[in-house]
């Protein structure tokens, strides 16, 4: 835990550089980030986003922060849906493959990234948490590559429990997600 302490303890830095906000240099790449850290440390990170969120809440801070929990999101949607009393009846029915599928119908990546649009205004970060609790219904690779469409000048960081080696995203250590280029490492 010492090293993901210490890894965890360069995100503010990162976040109060001008090129953060800017972008990341002259190719005009997205802003798009990846901490990636080892599953265990999940409570850690969760409590150190709290952190962060509150030293960036202060008036006068040119950096507004939103996170976006996607299994919270989800719940939202599925309660929206009028679907979310009938899941746990479905799954036990019906079992896993079926709700897998009824999941599946608004578990898409539009629908989230269309909440994401409505409620980002004027926030200037983007925090993406959730990600192992709401694997296999959202993929986090899906997320990222449709989410350029509403968020092309706004960073973004996401929160992965897992691998990222720059190339692919390995949820857990473990699930090869799929190859994903445009993010960078938030920390090495």
């Amino acid at each position: 835990m010492a090293n993901l302490n210490a890894r965890l303890d360069k995100i503010i830095p990162k976040i109060k550089e001008t090129k953060f906000i800017d972008g990341r240099g002259l190719g005009n790449e997205i802003s798009f980030y990846v901490f990636d850290y080892e599953p265990e440390g999940e409570l850690v990170v969760r409590d150190y986003i709290t952190h962060i969120k509150k030293e960036f809440a202060h008036e006068g801070s040119n950096r507004k922060i939103i996170e976006f929990d996607l299994y919270k999101m989800l719940i939202e949607i599925a309660k929206e849906r009028r679907i979310f009393d009938r899941i746990f009846q479905m799954e036990e029915n019906q079992g896993k493959e079926a709700l897998f599928k009824a999941m599946a119908t608004f578990a898409k990546p539009d629908i989230i990234l269309k909440k994401i649009d409505q409620q980002i205004g004027d926030h200037n970060v983007v925090f993406l948490t959730g990600i192992g609790k709401v694997y296999p219904f959202v993929r986090s690779h899906n997320i990222l590559n449709n989410l350029q469409e509403v968020l092309d000048k706004t960073p973004v960081i996401m929160f992965f429990p897992g691998k990222y080696d720059g190339q692919s995203l390995q949820l857990f250590g473990k699930f090869k997600d799929d190859n994903y280029y445009r993010a960078f490492r938030l920390v090495d």
